[in-house]
């Protein structure tokens, strides 16, 4: 079935969906466990103890959980009762678990079928085994150390009120809970990642284990219902990788109709099918389009492109990390792109699948960025690296990805400047990255105390447009600052590095704090005092920007509101503290640093003036 913007309900993972998936989101039992008591007493046979109830998939300590208890609660439960579906000769039945924070356990009818760690990537059990006749009843038991700093824990806070630029946590199970059905033999992974330089695909795949015989996978790709590519291959292993050829793109003119970009968001539809016995069939999508760097400039589809981004912590008020709604994804989306950005740079985060989702559709551009650790020991690599290879594994068919993120401003890694273990620790997340995917750009460290990076990404909250200027503005000056000082008083690139043409971005900027609340903790990095000293300011910085003819991008803190940190564009309740028609007219400045763009804008203003609707090339 095609992908289409017209789509209301969603599968928990809309890139890798199957016919028939059973939701079991709603209310469970729920139980705390603060003395640790629960494996000890067998609780996943015990349904009294379960003698409260939350709404899955929203955290206890948020509102919409039914809950709102905001304390210490290291380890807590989770019960339900569910119908399992009637299972064929040869099928299995999953337990789908889109992320719980931060290790689970699980029972199925008192059998333990698994566990997992690591609370912002999913996981998948099998779960047949322990199926029995009528009612079937799952038991989660989820641990979240609240004050262990080693585990990847992002912008949740280690002490029990938010504090500073650190929010309330988001505990146990917060992203949906689904059944689905499946083959003895199952597909478990589908990347798809384009090569447009030689008119191909490469498709990698994964099964839940190897054939007992050589079976097949035909793959096909349609664009607007139209067929681009089929190919069938072999297969008698449980990975494979393969090109897919597609002919469409040998035409370097016409190709750029199939091109995926945030103005043109084309994507192709992917049906993938496994032979054996049962088929299993998965639909996807991919699209067409390459990213990279080069000249000193960020590369989209090959051409150079100015990233005008926002800092996304894209958390709730009535639901903290998790959504409140599939609906509210989609409006953040549009929300971003109303205000003229192209791209969002989602912080401490790994976002909902169904966020990147309507990225994907409606073309917004993502740097994906791994929450972080506070602590540098050997459990909390080990922690970040598997977690950070889970995500990159989930989400490296995104087209909206361009740009990966494994560590920033150093959190986890304090003292890089002067440890050569936490430098060899940060070198090695930009190669590990770099080993699991090549298509995309990586920063070893945004902000500052940048090792191996594709990107030189600067953090600056300078009050003022002649601060920024001041800094970045001439060629010299940028040199200067990339090999000495930054405006944190950090070093910006460690070690005795090559500039080369990477190109530089000004990755955190602005984070304007509009008319705090008196009274009440807040947090900004500039405050001003009305709506009209509000736009002149953002006009001010923006306009000096713009004017940089060495800057690649930017990204401007923040989307909205978020606790105490009242440096949002919107309001924590997603209103506009300006026009929305104001902001646009304000990021969307041409960049000096791309001459098409002043060009562009040039014409488009003759063309206005002398009302000719006529569009742009």
């Amino acid at each position: 079935m095609p992908i289409t913007q017209a789509d209301t309900t969603l599968p928990p993972n809309p890139q890798f969906r199957r016919d028939g998936w059973i939701d079991l989101c709603g209310s469970w039992g729920f139980a705390h466990d603060d003395a640790d008591a629960g494996v000890a007493g067998n609780w996943w046979q015990r349904p009294e103890v379960f003698d409260r109830q939350i709404l899955v998939p929203f955290p206890p300590e948020s509102e919409l959980s039914g809950l709102r208890e905001t304390g210490f609660h290291p380890v807590i439960w989770y019960r339900r009762a569910f119908t399992a579906p009637a299972l064929q000769s040869g099928e299995k039945l999953l337990l789908n678990f889109g992320a719980v924070d931060y290790a689970a356990t699980v029972w199925v009818n008192g059998q333990c079928v698994g566990s997992h760690e690591g609370g912002h990537v999913p996981f998948s059990l099998d779960v047949t085994h322990a199926l029995s006749q009528g009612e079937q009843v799952v038991v989660v038991r989820a641990e979240d150390q609240p004050q262990d700093v080693r585990m990847p824990r992002g912008k949740q806070d280690w002490l029990e009120a938010p504090h500073s630029i650190w929010y309330h946590r988001t505990s146990g199970i917060w992203q949906p809970v689904w059944l689905s059905v499946v083959p003895d033999l199952y597909l478990t992974d589908i990347h798809l990642v384009p090569d447009l330089a030689h008119a191909r695909v490469r498709c990698d795949i994964r099964l839940n284990t190897v054939p007992t015989a050589a079976t097949t996978v035909t793959i096909r790709l349609s664009a607007g219902g139209k067929p681009l590519a089929e190919q069938t291959t072999l297969l008698d292993d449980a990975e494979l990788g393969f090109d897919i050829p597609v002919p469409q793109l040998e035409n370097g003119v016409h190709r750029d109709y199939l091109l995926w970009t945030p103005e043109k968001p084309n994507l192709v539809d992917v049906e993938v099918v496994l032979g054996g016995e049962r088929p299993d069939r998965v639909q996807t999508y991919l699209g067409l389009r390459s990213v990279g760097v080069g000249a000193q400039r960020f590369l989209l589809n090959g051409l150079p492109y100015y990233l005008r981004m926002i800092l996304g912590q894209n958390y709730w008020p009535e639901s903290h990390l998790a959504a409140p709604s599939p609906d509210a994804l989609r409006r953040e989306v549009e929300l971003i792109k109303q205000m003229g950005f192209n791209g969002v740079r989602i912080h401490q985060k790994i976002e909902d699948p169904r966020f990147l989702y309507w990225c994907d559709v409606l073309g917004l551009l993502v740097w994906e960025e791994m929450p972080s650790a506070y602590a540098f020991s050997s459990s909390a690599i080990e922690r970040l690296s598997k977690e950070w290879m889970a995500a990159i594994r989930r989400d490296k068919s995104h087209p909206c990805i361009v740009a990966w993120v494994p560590l920033n401003e150093s959190w986890g890694v304090s003292q890089i400047a002067d440890r050569p273990d936490q430098a060899h620790y940060a070198s090695a997340l930009y190669h590990l990255t770099k080993a699991l995917d090549t298509s995309r750009p990586v920063i070893s460290n945004d902000g500052w105390e940048l090792v191996e990076s594709d990107i030189w990404s600067v953090h600056d909250y300078a009050p003022d447009g002649a601060g920024l200027t001041s800094r970045f503005h001439d060629q010299a000056d940028i040199e200067a600052m990339l090999t000495g000082m930054g405006p944190a008083r950090r070093r910006i690139v460690l070690g005795d590095r090559e500039l080369g043409d990477a190109p530089v971005m000004l990755t955190e900027f602005g984070g304007l704090s509009y008319l705090p609340k008196q009274g009440e903790k807040w947090h900004g990095y500039s405050t001003v005092a009305d709506p009209q000293e509000f736009e002149e300011r953002l006009r001010d910085i923006f306009t000096a920007i713009a004017a940089m003819p060495h800057i690649a991008g930017y990204c401007y803190t923040q989307v909205t509101d978020t606790e105490q940190e009242v440096n949002g564009l919107l309001t924590a309740a997603r209103e506009p503290k300006l026009p929305f028609a104001t902001f646009h007219d304000i990021t969307t400045l041409p960049a000096a640093s791309l001459p098409h763009e002043q060009i562009d804008n040039a014409r488009r203003k003759a063309r206005l003036a002398a009302q000719d609707p006529t569009p742009i090339d």
